[in-house]
C-alpha cells in the first residue's frame, strides 16, 4: 500500500538512518557473464581501498540486484534532494 501523504523529517531521518547503518559503498553490481566469466551474481561493497563483504542474494533477478546495488548510493542523493526541496518550500513561504 503506498502512501498519499508527505515524508515527514522524522521519516526521512529513519530512512537516513538504516542506509547510515549499512554497509558502506559504493555498492556495485556484479553479474555473471556481463562483468566476470566465472562464480555467481553478487554485489561488491565498499571502494577500493575499503572493500565490505559481498552480498549475495538468493532468489533476486538481475533487476532486483541491480535496485539495491544503486539504492546504496540513490538512496542518500534522495533525501538530500527532498531536504533540498523541503528547505527551498519553507524559504519561498516566508518571504
Amino acid at each position: 500500500m503506498q502512501r498519499t501523504t508527505n515524508i515527514s523529517d522524522d521519516e526521512l531521518e529513519l530512512i537516513q538512518m538504516r542506509c547510515n547503518n549499512a554497509t558502506k559503498g559504493p555498492w556495485v553490481s556484479y553479474v555473471e557473464g556481463r562483468n566476470h566469466t566465472s562464480g555467481g551474481n553478487f554485489i561488491m561493497t565498499g571502494g577500493n581501498n575499503n572493500r565490505g563483504e559481498d552480498i549475495e542474494l538468493i532468489g533476486a533477478t538481475i533487476a532486483d540486484q541491480e535496485f539495491i546495488a544503486h539504492a546504496r548510493q540513490d538512496i542518500p542523493r534522495l533525501i538530500n534532494e527532498i531536504r533540498r526541496l523541503k528547505q527551498l518550500i519553507t524559504d519561498i513561504k516566508s518571504s
